[in-house]
């Protein structure tokens, strides 16, 4: 991907700034530095850039069970950040970024200034042709002052102050990334997509886990469930509440972070509280794939029986059937209940055994009154 030409800049030299990642923080301060750019800052500090780092690549870490590189840098403080806080894996970005900015956990700072002992400098390397070999082995404060005497680079040093060391961004960069925001948003995350998929090779959909997570359009899929169960009555799977049209919600089986779509064989009905006492577990395989399975059977019966839940299952196919082969072997028609769940179970445990082997817990609902009578034997 050809990065949009300078007359003044060396743009050559920036497509070149990833070119060796051992670990991905170069990414995340780039982009790091994009966003401050576009804040319409001419200078920040190294802890504003490691803030913004440590919230960027929290999805990725807590939310989606990316693996960021062996014995990665940022990857091991998102998780030691995640054991000491109650962060949710789905936080806000700048609640993150609040809870960073007030945190006085000694092992938090270590690790924040560890990721500021290379990537601040060698990032630019590709600009430095004169800088080689031994001589980048050297003190920060002379290295920062070798790098000051440089021309045209993306940023510059002022005095080395530890985390509030400050950085300043060339007005002609800052010019440049400002023109060409889309363009360079879309190449970095080209390159991370392609350092992503490298480390987590059996994991769907890396491009959809760049970012926080987004809400479901799942309308359809309700909507049909909601037709199913005014034909006859419906339990859910994990607590076997009959359902109502007015408490559903849209479970993933195995959770959406994982999987990154919405497919129709993946999704199934239940209580809203239920859903989100789940949040971003796997349900104990066991325990649940043969009530899902029961529950999966009864729609597709239904879907069978009835034309009007066929002709809503066939709107709901359109968004949330993708593969007409997996369509052809879990919904055809004239399918006994053995050869259905068998189909399913083809189609679906390979996908959850993956999950798992990314590190997605096992989960096994239990509702208030179990909580209160297991607290009871505890006492």
């Amino acid at each position: 991907m050809q990065l949009p030409y300078s007359d003044t800049l060396e743009v050559q030299y920036l497509s070149r700034i990833f070119d060796n990642t051992s670990e991905c923080y170069k990414f995340f301060w780039f982009q790091a530095i994009i966003s401050k750019v576009l804040e319409g800052k001419e200078c920040v500090t190294y802890e504003e850039l490691v803030d913004e780092m440590i919230a960027d690549a929290w999805y990725m870490v807590i939310e989606y069970h990316l693996n960021l590189g062996p014995r990665d840098t940022l990857e091991n403080l998102v998780l030691y950040l995640k054991q000491i806080s109650q962060l949710k894996s789905s936080e806000k970005k700048e609640n993150i970024i609040n809870y960073l900015k007030n945190c006085t956990d000694k092992e938090v700072m270590r690790r924040k200034r560890i990721l500021t002992k290379n990537v601040p400098y060698r990032i630019q390397a590709p600009f430095m042709d004169k800088v080689k070999g031994k001589e980048w082995n050297v003190s920060e404060s002379a290295l920062i002052f070798k790098i000051n005497q440089e021309r045209r680079l993306m940023y510059y040093f002022e005095a080395l102050n530890g985390m509030q060391t400050i950085i300043r961004f060339s007005p002609e960069w800052r010019a440049y990334i400002h023109k060409n925001q889309e363009i360079l948003k879309g190449w970095l995350q080209y390159n991370i997509i392609i350092y992503l998929q490298k480390r987590n090779p059996s994991v769907p959909g890396i491009a959809d886990k760049l970012y926080p997570p987004q809400e479901r359009k799942l309308e359809k899929v309700k909507k049909y469930w909601k037709m199913l169960l005014a034909v006859q009555p419906i339990h859910e799977i994990y607590g076997h509440v009959q359902l109502s049209e007015k408490d559903i919600s849209i479970d993933h089986f195995v959770p959406w972070s994982y999987v990154a779509h919405d497919e129709f064989w993946n999704l199934h009905p239940t209580t809203r509280s239920i859903n989100s006492s789940k949040n971003n577990n796997l349900p104990d395989w066991n325990v649940y794939f043969p009530q899902l399975a029961k529950l999966e059977f009864i729609s597709y019966e239904m879907m069978w029986k009835y034309d009007v839940l066929h002709d809503e299952f066939e709107k709901c196919a359109k968004e949330h059937l993708n593969d007409s082969a997996v369509r052809r072997k879990i919904y055809q028609k004239g399918q006994d209940f053995i050869s259905f769940s068998g189909a399913l179970e083809e189609i679906l445990q390979p996908v959850y055994q993956s999950a798992r082997n990314c590190g997605f817990k096992d989960w096994i609902y239990k509702d208030a009154k179990e909580h209160n009578e297991s607290d009871n034997i505890l006492l």
